[in-house]
């Protein structure tokens, strides 16, 4: 039999087929809090408890993995991510009531997104603080996806500064600070700080003042190059 008889006559049904979806945890900040996106579940299982926004994959509509995360998050929250990384992938058959399940999660930091519901699926959209994430009911195993993911954000956010990508546009280099502090959980001190963004020459002086407590601060925007950018040392308190 050649390969092409086999794959003419080959069953993918012959064979028990898990569950397969996509899961995203995306983080933002917004009032001068590290804020992770979450909806409530309006159908069982888990009705009623909050959850990352996700779902499973269309065999007909998607290319990739990709596609279905950015698919699902734009029908459930209407958020759209500059970029999606995958952080981890997870499969037992006790995950999800339904079955077998395997879920691919994904992960992204954004600058702060007015959020809405397009899908019967979903009863409310949250940007929920992530200092009470442990008081929200969640459902399956979304809350060890959520630490997993907090996790490799603190760890960029010691030796990079992708943490700019959850500002806006321009910022002020106090904002960037706290930023970073607020992901690591620690204080940094503030002329270390500097001087490791002025060594790395990541951010560009827009010229223009941001006025705190009556005193003016200058605005920056970040460059293209500082995505991949990886600071010698990580950052100290």
């Amino acid at each position: 039999m050649n390969e092409k008889t086999f794959l003419a006559n080959y069953d993918p049904k012959a064979f028990d087929i898990p569950i397969v979806g996509v899961d995203a945890v995306l983080f933002t900040y917004h009032e001068k809090c590290l804020k992770v996106l979450l909806v409530q579940r309006a159908n069982h299982p888990d009705k009623g408890k909050w959850g990352l926004p996700g779902g499973f994959v269309d065999l007909g509509r998607d290319k990739s993995l990709e596609d279905t995360v950015v698919r699902k998050l734009k029908e459930k929250t209407g958020v759209v991510p500059p970029y999606i990384e995958q952080l981890i992938t997870v499969g037992n058959k006790k995950r999800d009531k339904r079955g077998w399940s395997i879920a691919v999660c994904y992960t992204a930091l954004l600058a702060h997104q007015q959020c809405s519901i397009n899908i019967d699926d979903v009863a409310d959209v949250q940007w929920v603080d992530m200092a009470e994430i442990g008081q929200v009911a969640l459902a399956f195993d979304h809350l060890e996806l959520i630490r997993e993911a907090r996790e490799r954000l603190k760890q960029k956010a010691l030796y990079s500064i992708e943490p700019v990508y959850a500002l806006p546009k321009s910022f002020t280099l106090s904002a960037l600070q706290h930023l970073h502090e607020v992901i690591i959980g620690k204080s940094i001190q503030k002329k270390s700080f500097r001087r490791r963004l002025e060594q790395a020459d990541l951010l560009i002086d827009t010229g223009e003042k941001h006025t705190v407590l009556g005193r003016p601060a200058s605005l920056y925007t970040v460059k293209p190059s500082a995505k991949g950018h990886k600071f010698v040392r990580n950052l100290e308190a």
